[in-house]
């Protein structure tokens, strides 16, 4: 019955996830809000919905593990698992904006994050709002670094002629499908950690941050089949950014997040570091500024080796 509410849960959350984002950017048409500033935040902070309400729902429910891991294990998620088999589809190639903004911002996010946490091992409110603040300096800036006249392909122009009745029915039927699928996804996770005998921490690592990391991996490898437009890496940094700024940040703000877990602290962040470190040697070695068909199939087999010693680990 657990893995039943957890497929139903990312069922809702996948639902839930697209409708605020058609409906978010619909009603930011209303607002005569540029397309470029819609597509570098509204639906960013919409797609990180459901990375919020799970991160959430655990913080309120007495799990924070699953709250903190969520965040940390879909930030390896994103590097190691979607951006390395996007990449084996289709190399990627990497801008200057990478190294001079994106990549330095995850680090200070990351890497102030794990400040926190080992500080007092507790994220508290002031600190989700030091993140929070942080998040919305990084818009400032990215949004001021980049061309009036950019491409946002990810925004849907046909949305800026929905009426008021469809906004308002699909913002309904987005926040009630992230509202209870999130709240059957940490239920069911919890029960399955229970049964399987590993720790919340192992199961928010792994099987709830791969599950809202699916989306965009579906979306990522469908377009670089099509030979479309691949995931850019700007947009995946942009979402660690996001995951840590807002999820953990709002999270924090409403009920801070103490470690329960020693094995956070001691293990997952360091590979989360690991791999958003890895990353800038990586597009400076062979094929520069390109993640290649390669260098995504080592970021896989790394993804393998970190999920491997995850459950090794908590068992003996």
């Amino acid at each position: 019955m657990s893995i039943l509410w957890v497929v139903l849960g990312f069922i809702l959350l996948v639902i839930g996830g697209e409708f605020l984002v058609r409906s978010s950017v619909a009603l930011s048409f209303k607002f005569s809000i540029s397309k470029m500033v819609i597509g570098m935040t509204v639906v960013s902070f919409a797609t990180s919905a459901p990375e919020l309400l799970v991160s959430l729902q655990a913080a309120l429910s007495g799990s924070p593990a699953i709250a903190i891991n969520n965040v940390v294990g879909s930030n390896i998620a994103n590097i190691g698992l979607v951006l390395g088999i996007t990449a084996m589809v289709g190399a990627i190639s990497v801008d200057k904006s990478f190294y001079k903004l994106n990549w330095p911002a995850m680090m200070l996010f990351s890497v102030a994050l794990y400040y926190f946490l080992k500080n007092d091992s507790v994220l508290t409110a002031f600190e989700g709002a030091i993140l929070f603040v942080g998040l919305f300096l990084f818009l400032f800036v990215l949004i001021r670094s980049t061309k009036k006249d950019i491409n946002v392909e990810e925004v849907d122009e046909s949305l800026a002629v929905v009426s008021n009745f469809k906004i308002g029915l699909w913002l309904l039927i987005g926040a009630t499908a992230l509202y209870f699928g999130s709240e059957w996804l940490v239920v069911g996770a919890k029960d399955i950690a229970t049964a399987v005998g590993v720790s919340e921490a192992v199961i928010g690592v792994s099987l709830i941050a791969v599950g809202t990391s699916v989306p965009e991996l579906a979306a990522s490898v469908i377009a670089a089949a099509k030979q479309e437009k691949a995931i850019s890496l700007g947009n995946l940094i942009g979402s660690n950014i996001f995951n840590i700024g807002s999820v953990l940040g709002l999270t924090a703000m409403i009920k801070p997040i103490p470690v329960t877990e020693p094995q956070i602290l001691t293990s997952d962040i360091f590979w989360m570091l690991a791999f958003s470190a890895v990353l800038l040697p990586m597009i400076f070695i062979k094929k520069r500024m390109q993640i290649s068909r390669i260098k995504g199939f080592v970021l896989v087999v790394a993804y393998g080796i970190f999920m491997f010693l995850v459950f090794t680990k908590d068992k003996f």
